[in-house]
């Protein structure tokens, strides 16, 4: 279902996904969408998450540029062509999404997740893929009382020379990382892998920080031409790992 959320700078829609069976409460966790947007994929995933046990809130991130509906990719992501053609629109919206814009609405994300109903009392997790997987660090970082698991998977610029580069703040988080990168991927080299491999041990965190070998950037992504079935059932079982040892231990 979609809810709305009052956020920085107007109403945004949030897709919530439960437990198909159950009664709850269920630990919450945020999952942060790709450059593409709200749609039937992010929908599919959440819920085979969600059917782990757990209230899995999706936020429109872009909702300043419009609503899920207007913004989803209407042609076929699956060929390359059409891939290319859905990233002219989507990719710039992803740089004008910069980080004074994103950690206000960050509190706005994890405040309605707090107040869902059946939503357990306590620590939450986080995860992203592609540009979600900075918004996943930004709010296990900005909010570290709260947040206990951080998931990041085809990720770009987690460590990057930016002033803001979501790796200089570790220093300020205590949730377990893990990472699954694409493997040769431009948007997050060995030198960016190593870099936040650095910053998570000089932090002191619990993590795993991995490339994920033949995997390319956007595996996870079903409609896309990027998917990669291996990799992306290696990033559940490892997202499963994490959550469940954290939430629910």
């Amino acid at each position: 279902m979609l809810i709305e959320i009052s956020a920085a700078e107007g109403t945004a829609e949030a897709l919530v996904v439960r437990p198909s069976t159950g009664t709850g409460p269920f630990p919450g966790v945020i999952l942060y969408m790709d450059a593409f947007g709200l749609r039937p994929r992010i929908e599919e995933m959440a819920q085979r998450i969600a059917d782990w046990g757990y209230v899995v809130l999706a936020p429109n991130v872009f909702y300043r540029e419009g609503t899920a509906a207007e913004l989803a990719p209407a042609m076929d992501m699956t060929t390359q062509d059409g891939r290319e053609d859905a990233g002219k629109a989507a990719f710039p919206r992803v740089g004008r999404l910069t980080s004074d814009k994103a950690l206000p609405d960050i509190d706005a994300w994890l405040g309605a997740l707090q107040g869902l109903d059946g939503v357990a009392p306590g620590p939450v997790g986080t995860f992203g893929y592609c540009m979600g997987a900075r918004l996943a660090v930004r709010t296990a970082t900005a909010h570290p009382e709260a947040v206990v698991a951080c998931g990041g998977f085809h990720g770009g610029g987690l460590a990057s020379d930016a002033d803001d580069s979501p790796h200089l703040g570790l220093g300020q988080a205590r949730a377990h990382f893990v990472f699954g990168h694409a493997d040769q991927d431009n948007s997050m080299d060995l030198d960016a892998v190593s870099r936040l491999g650095a910053a998570l041990d000089d932090a002191g965190l619990v993590s795993t920080n991995e490339v994920y070998a033949g995997a390319p950037h956007g595996y996870s992504m079903a409609d896309t031409s990027m998917f990669h079935e291996e990799a992306t059932e290696r990033h559940f079982a490892e997202l499963r790992d994490l959550l469940d040892g954290t939430l629910k231990a």
